[in-house]
């Protein structure tokens, strides 16, 4: 007795819970319907980018009557003090039949040959939801391109520069009975897509992203390669949980995987990420670089803006 006595004393103290790669901001929520100058239910999904020096979010609106816009809203650092415009800045066009049901998920990306801002969104109709793209350059006017891929279709963004003259955009088609995976397709002009490409699927069987994956955040690039997060979708018992993960994609040719993460990065796990208009949902439409730190702007349960950060080379270094 006193020998294991003994044994007990000398064993080694349990190791203390590893540092989450990804940091939740201490004040998240950092935007609810709350905050809003105009009436609304929920703003979610929000695309992000840095303009001239200040982080701008084209933020998921949903309305009372469920119907779904993108609002303007602008921090200087990223964080806090943020200016919400007092008006919708993209809305549901009669022009655009194909938005009749809501303008949905936007993904922001800077064109460098083209001098502006590329938004693809979800155009929601009775139709089904489709990708269309749309353009601006001081996100006060918006120049829409129209669909650019038909239903059922979701989770698009495009990559910052052309490949052999072409622009490449991610997205992510659903097939009957067939899951959910990751597209590549290409463009001469933003406006005829083609050469449609398999480039991340879905796992089958247990797994957190087995069956549904899309695109979360447009790609980054990286001396490694092109960053991607993406989300996936386990169906349980008591519903959907949407979780993040990460993948890299080679920086000369975007169909080529060079790594992805086995395990999910972040999931649902504070309330306000767990209970909401959607329970069980981390969302991510966008994701700025500041000083090799990422930040990534989420949704929590459909209901609000979160902030999470992580360092890039944390990230990288679990794509190993």
């Amino acid at each position: 007795m006193a020998k294991r006595i003994a044994n007990a004393r000398r064993a080694k103290p349990r190791r203390a819970a590893r540092k989450p790669i990804i940091v939740r901001h201490e004040g998240n929520p950092i935007l609810t319907a709350a905050d809003w100058p105009y009436p609304v239910n929920t703003v979610f999904n929000a695309a992000a980018a840095i303009v001239d020096g200040e982080t701008v979010l084209l933020v998921r609106v949903e309305d009372h009557s469920g119907v779904s816009h993108l609002t303007v809203a602008r921090s200087a650092d990223g964080v806090g003090g943020w200016r919400v415009g007092p008006r919708p800045a993209l809305a549901p066009s009669p022009a655009h039949p194909e938005e009749a049901w809501g303008v949905e998920d936007p993904r922001l990306t800077w064109l460098e040959e083209a001098g502006c801002f590329a938004i693809a969104y979800t155009a929601y109709s009775h139709r089904g939801p489709l990708v269309a793209l749309a353009t601006t350059r001081d996100f006060k006017t918006f120049k829409r391109l129209g669909p650019a891929l038909p239903p059922e279709n979701k989770d698009a963004a495009l990559f910052p520069t052309t490949f052999g003259g072409e622009w490449l955009m991610l997205h992510r088609p659903v097939t009957g009975g067939f899951g959910a995976h990751i597209w590549l397709s290409r463009s001469p002009d933003l406006v005829h897509w083609g050469e449609h490409e398999l480039v991340l699927q879905a796992r089958s069987g247990p797994y957190w992203d087995a069956g549904k994956i899309g695109l979360s955040a447009p790609p980054l690039r990286t001396n490694k390669g092109w960053l991607i997060l993406y989300h996936g979708v386990r169906n349980t018992c008591s519903g959907a949980i949407y979780r993040q993960g990460l993948a890299l994609l080679d920086l000369a040719d975007p169909t080529k995987v060079l790594a992805r993460t086995g395990d999910w990065l972040f999931g649902p796990e504070a309330g306000y990420e767990r209970v909401g208009d959607v329970g069980n949902v981390v969302f991510c439409c966008g994701w700025t670089l500041v000083d090799k730190e990422v930040r990534l702007y989420y949704a929590g349960a459909d209901s609000n803006v979160c902030l999470a950060t992580a360092r890039l080379g944390d990230l990288l270094g679990l794509l190993r």
